[in-house]
């Protein structure tokens, strides 16, 4: 899975995109944020506060228990301001 990363959620965690071979218990969005944060400390750090990045799977945005099955891309973003 291609996984996507804005601003400074890119920042944090160093590199702009990846593709990853996700464990099968990677089931919602949720879990994949829980297990990005346990591959290291970059990670953590981007995701250290729960529910501020917000995602989008296959360009559409999503919530923690989106379903990841069939998905191509999950990217990740902080939060935006309008104006």
């Amino acid at each position: 899975m291609k996984l996507v990363y804005f601003a400074w959620v890119r920042e944090r965690i160093g590199r702009s995109d990846e593709t990853l071979d996700l464990p099968p218990d990677v089931a919602t969005v949720a879990d994949l944020v829980a297990w990005l944060k346990g591959r290291g400390e970059e990670y953590a750090y981007a995701f250290e506060t729960e529910g501020v990045v917000r995602a989008a799977v296959d360009r559409v945005h999503a919530k923690p228990d989106t379903a990841l099955a069939g998905a191509s891309e999950v990217a990740f973003f902080p939060p935006m301001t309008g104006g």
